[in-house]
């Protein structure tokens, strides 16, 4: 377990988060104890939309991100985000070719409270890895570790995304924009459906 590599655990991860995965086998810790770094995944993603890129972001309670643990750090319902980003899915990719196809298994995470950001973004993750025919179990870390042979917690930020080749695909508002690369690992499903997992 020591020299496995270590990921931060996103929202709706992008594209390049499953590709790193494959490239370490599916063989992964995910981090549980760090404190929440700002403007990451870990309570954002990305989709496309009619403008181009668009940022769903999960509100968390103010103060957590000072020196709260990861596993700690709980997710704030003050504004009705939950609703929103059901909206935006639904709005962003009714017309793709495969959103039907999910719709039900997706909607529940935006109907039911979670407490936590980590239980919310572990419980979608396990969701994704179901849809994508991936068996790797979802481990986590059990200490913060310092220096691990492989570690990925740092890698993927709002700002610098790892640059990893990604095949274009078919986008659903690919009539008005270019391809828009390493959106929400959702909007590969949605376009590409079963076919998602042969992209990484």
């Amino acid at each position: 377990m020591q020299n496995l590599a270590i990921f931060p655990l996103f929202y709706l991860p992008p594209v390049s988060y499953f590709t790193l995965l494959k490239e370490n086998n599916f063989e992964f810790l995910l981090e549980k104890f760090e404190h929440l770094p700002k403007q990451t995944y870990r309570n954002r993603a990305a989709i496309a939309s009619p403008n181009g890129s668009l940022d769903l972001v999960v509100p968390i309670v103010k103060g957590a991100k000072v020196h709260t643990p990861y596993k700690d750090v709980k997710i704030s319902y003050d504004a009705r985000w939950q609703r929103l980003h059901w909206l935006s899915l639904q709005t962003c990719y009714r017309s793709s070719a495969y959103f039907e196809f999910y719709e039900d298994g997706l909607a529940p995470f935006y109907e039911k409270k979670y407490d936590y950001l980590f239980d919310y973004n572990y419980e979608m993750l396990t969701w994704l890895f179901k849809q994508l025919k991936i068996s790797s179990d979802l481990v986590t870390t059990e200490t913060y570790e310092e220096n691990p042979a492989k570690d990925y917690r740092s890698a993927m930020t709002k700002k610098e995304i790892p640059v990893i080749q990604t095949k274009p695909y078919f986008q659903v508002f690919s009539d008005r924009n270019e391809f828009i690369p390493n959106l929400s690992i959702v909007d590969l499903l949605f376009n590409q459906g079963p076919q998602a997992k042969n992209y990484f």
